[in-house]
């Protein structure tokens, strides 16, 4: 298949243009919390909602290893640390929580052994409220927490972040305790009109004062632990929750801790783009993200397959700046399992094209590169993959990115590269075969949005200088795979 420069010239460059346009400055404080797209590791792909101290500790041991020196710098408990019997998630009633006296979780010992073994209260009920005699949900009330954790994450030089659920545990609201730092009691914070469709945790939470005291003592608690990565889930769609996000926001500012507020969830409205810039760091720009190449595969809209993503990418490229970061979500490589968050354990399903064509994309549009695969199985055509410094390099440094071209088969995406970006390249173009045919490309640099000029060219994955180079001549590229070159003049 040949493109030629003359019929696409002035679309590709009106297309470029749209692509690269910004939104206003992000905030100075958010800014500085998140002036990269995050990198490192989360539990969720490969543990679901079964991680333990002794899994996390290993993990976390490879990723300071081997993949520290590549940038990868956070490490995250995703959800269900707080349950004593994470395997009964699919039967909520039999669900047991680990709270405090203050109703917010905690982590249970059994799993977390570094946080000790306090004493057990046994509050039930509250007198003066409105409490069930005998509550429905089972909760253990302790005074555990992850601040050796999260010391001994920070020790590795790393960061420590853990996942949430919007809201208000249920279990807390049943015994009806008191809110820390305040007079409010979880009655008057929760919203039981208000419950998050696919978790059975939580209810909402009021945009009230005591709403704010709530989600306040929450940040205060996370601060002391030590927490530099918070994901809170089922807010950002299914549905958007604005009202909680900014009351999570004025909590983290309150805090005066550098704390990453990641949004789950997706589709992120990109409606609101410009609104929940100014209130979070990442934000999910699809429903999860799972080894897929397309719906075909899955026979639903459930999960998000890669082919899906390059529409995503391309909608929310431009919001992508020093601390907002548009999230395409984790990276399913390489070994999924014990207990992965969704399927059975397994070697991902994407093929190596396909692996390429994934960092290649999310490397391109500047998402977060957080890490779902069982590190302790970390196998080396992995490890290479996730470890490109070029490749890296465009994630963290590139200016600019954006689609420049999406015409059949053929996707083409550009991004601007800062005078210190290694061996002084200025650009980088993105090619990729969405199809399943192998096609063979001849194009112009402009074609692209490019001067028409010769550039010095790089091939970032094969890590190979090409000399120069006049055009994209006789470029084949296989079926659902890509290529991505540095130039410069």
């Amino acid at each position: 298949m040949n493109l030629r420069t003359a019929a696409l010239a002035g679309f590709v460059l009106l297309a470029a243009q749209a692509a690269h346009a910004q939104p206003a400055p992000t905030p100075a404080p958010m800014a500085s919390a998140a002036a990269t797209p995050p990198m490192g590791w989360n539990s969720w792909d490969s543990f679901g909602l079964t991680i333990t101290e002794e899994q996390f500790r290993a993990n976390v041991a490879v990723l300071v290893k081997q993949l520290k020196p590549f940038g990868y710098n956070t490490a995250v408990i995703d959800e269900g640390w707080f349950f004593f019997n994470p395997e009964d998630r699919p039967h909520p009633e039999k669900l047991h929580y680990a709270i405090d006296a203050n109703g917010r979780y905690v982590p249970v010992p059994a799993r977390f052994p570094s946080v000790g073994n306090p004493p057990v209260e046994t509050v039930k009920t509250v007198t003066g409220g409105s409490a069930t005699a005998t509550p429905e949900l089972a909760a253990t009330i302790q005074s555990t927490n992850f601040k050796a954790l999260a010391d001994w994450v920070h020790a590795q030089g790393l960061k420590f972040g853990i996942h949430i659920v919007r809201g208000i545990p249920r279990a807390s609201v049943e015994r009806n305790l008191p809110i820390a730092n305040s007079s409010f009691r979880a009655e008057d914070a929760a919203d039981t009109g208000d419950r998050c469709p696919w978790d059975p945790t939580n209810w909402g939470v009021k945009d009230t004062p005591a709403g704010q005291a709530w989600y306040d003592s929450l940040t205060r608690q996370y601060a002391g632990w030590g927490v530099d990565y918070l994901k809170v889930d089922c807010i950002s769609s299914h549905p958007y929750k604005v009202d909680e996000i900014r009351m999570i926001r004025r909590a983290i500012d309150k805090v005066g801790r550098p704390i990453v507020l990641s949004l789950s969830p997706g589709p992120t409205p990109i409606e609101k783009a410009d609104e929940v810039a100014t209130l979070a760091n990442l934000w999910r720009i699809s429903n999860d993200f799972w080894d897929l190449w397309t719906k075909a595969d899955t026979g639903n809209d459930y999960p998000q397959p890669l082919r899906g993503q390059f529409e995503k990418t391309a909608a929310w490229a431009k919001y992508a700046r020093p601390g907002n970061w548009p999230d395409a979500d984790m990276l399913p490589l390489g070994h999924i399992g014990p207990v992965p968050g969704e399927g059975r354990p397994r070697e991902t399903r994407f093929t190596p094209d396909e692996q390429q064509t994934l960092m290649t994309l999310w490397s391109m549009a500047r998402s977060p590169l957080i890490l779902g695969a069982n590190l302790t199985q970390l196998d080396r055509p992995t490890l290479e993959l996730v470890t490109n410094r070029d490749v890296l390099a465009v994630d963290q440094l590139a200016t600019r990115s954006g689609q420049v071209l999406n015409q059949g088969p053929i996707v083409a995406w550009t991004a601007d590269l800062p005078a210190s970006f290694p061996g002084g390249y200025t650009t980088a173009l993105a090619l990729f075969n969405i199809g399943d045919q192998l096609i063979t490309i001849s194009t112009s640099f402009e074609a692209y949005g490019l001067e028409a000029v010769p550039y010095h060219a790089r091939d970032a994955w094969a890590q190979r200088d090409m000399g120069k180079k006049s055009s994209v001549e006789n470029l084949s590229i296989e079926p659902h795979a890509s290529v991505l070159w540095l130039l410069k003049k």
